[in-house]
């Protein structure tokens, strides 16, 4: 409950002052840490679990490999996997084979992951289609991308999502002629003006911008993934659904209390980078839960140490 509620700390706690732990326990916290991208604390309660001679099982494992994948510990990961199957004698489900195609994505290891899918004893879902796309789209590969959109849309999964990530494939390598994103869509999550607050919220963007340049902050125009000049692409990138969010925050809560945020798409680079310094201007622990996991801004720093 605390994990998933933003409180891993409150997590860790708990499980410290457990007079008897179960393989449910172990396995949540490890989750939790998962959840947070603290890969290293996460990997950590797995030795100390081998160590109690719990014999891990197969949920422990999805939590153990997801922890790799959001901390970017790859060789670890595999080795885990190898370990999962090899020593424990679990046959990797779904959910693992979704983790380990995860993991190697993040890490730019596209045609790896790509292979692991095809070699699987099952058939993939649109989960693991839609993390290599995800992938696809971080690491700027319009080919494999094509392949994992084309298995999407075969699946039929019906989720808008899957058409906006291949459009930013297409818009981040500049083929024009491909992108089919809903641009009006696109406005109404970026520069949504039907709040009563709206006034407000825009003003206080306007004073957070003014706060970031002394603080040497110049967004990346290079993520507006349109063929407009630089004045629109800031003015786009500024109005960002998050930063709008925070704007809010700032001006609806009192000083010092934190601010917590959820979202539906993964976090862009520059939203990650503003936050982390609005966090330090502004002196408030700001806590976003975007698609993939929780990220802890505090004093300018991120939990997932830039790597989500």
């Amino acid at each position: 409950m605390y994990g998933k509620c933003g409180e891993v700390r409150q997590s860790c706690i708990v499980f410290e002052q457990m007079d008897q732990r179960t393989i449910a326990s172990w396995s949540a916290l490890i989750a939790g840490l998962a959840l947070h991208g603290r890969g290293e604390e996460a990997l950590r309660i797995y030795h100390e679990m081998l160590k109690e001679r719990i014999e891990p099982d197969d949920v422990v494992y999805v939590g153990v490999l997801s922890a790799c994948s959001h901390a970017g510990l790859v060789e670890e990961g595999l080795k885990c996997f190898d370990r999962m199957r090899l020593e424990h004698r679990i046959e990797p489900t779904i959910q693992h084979y979704g983790c380990m195609v995860d993991l190697l994505g993040r890490a730019g290891r596209l045609k790896e992951a790509l292979e692991l899918i095809k070699g699987m004893p099952m058939e993939p879902n649109d989960v693991l289609w839609r993390s290599l796309l995800s992938a696809c789209r971080v690491h700027q590969n319009v080919e494999l991308g094509e392949v994992a959109a084309k298995n999407l849309f075969m699946l039929k999964s019906r989720n808008a999502s899957d058409y906006v990530m291949l459009c930013n494939i297409y818009a981040q390598a500049k083929m024009w002629e491909k992108v089919e994103a809903d641009r009006k869509l696109y406005k109404f999550v970026s520069q949504d003006r039907s709040h009563t607050c709206s006034d407000e919220v825009y003003e206080m963007i306007h004073q957070m911008e003014w706060q970031l340049k002394f603080e040497g902050y110049s967004p990346d125009t290079s993520l507006v993934l349109f063929d407009v000049d630089e004045e629109e692409k800031r003015q786009r990138l500024s109005t960002h659904c998050q930063k709008l969010a925070i704007a809010f925050a700032l001006i609806k809560t009192s000083q010092g209390s934190p601010i917590r945020i959820v979202r539906n798409v993964r976090m862009c680079s520059d939203c990650h980078t503003y936050t982390k310094l609005i966090s330090m201007i502004y002196e408030r622990d700001i806590v976003v839960r975007d698609r993939n996991q929780f990220h802890h801004f505090k004093d300018g720093t991120c939990s997932c140490k830039d790597y989500w």
